[in-house]
């Protein structure tokens, strides 16, 4: 996210823990897995109800070496635009203040 005091990432956490039904958060299907380099042979969510941020050129967390993988648009990006109408009730934890 464009920001005039540097760009803004968010950070979503995996896990190998089933979230609760109430909870926001997808399956990541094996394909996708393979795609970011994920253990295909583990079951792994993405929790979209709380999530990180960090400023890019600031960050400890944010390495400059080229990315292990990623996820596709096609899965990926309808899960972004859920976020986006639910931003509001997601919690944020800054790593930069």
């Amino acid at each position: 996210m464009p920001r005039p005091d540097g760009d803004l990432v968010l950070f979503f956490p995996i896990t190998t823990k089933q979230p609760e039904a109430s909870r926001f958060a997808a399956e990541v299907p094996a394909i996708e897995k393979r795609r970011a380099g994920l253990d295909a042979d583990r079951r792994l969510w993405i929790i979209f109800d709380e999530f990180n941020t960090d400023i890019v050129g600031n960050s400890f967390y944010v390495e400059s070496e080229p990315p292990t993988g990623r996820f596709s648009k096609a899965f990926f990006m309808p899960l972004l635009r859920e976020f986006i109408s639910r931003r509001k009730s997601a919690t944020e934890v800054s790593r930069f203040r």
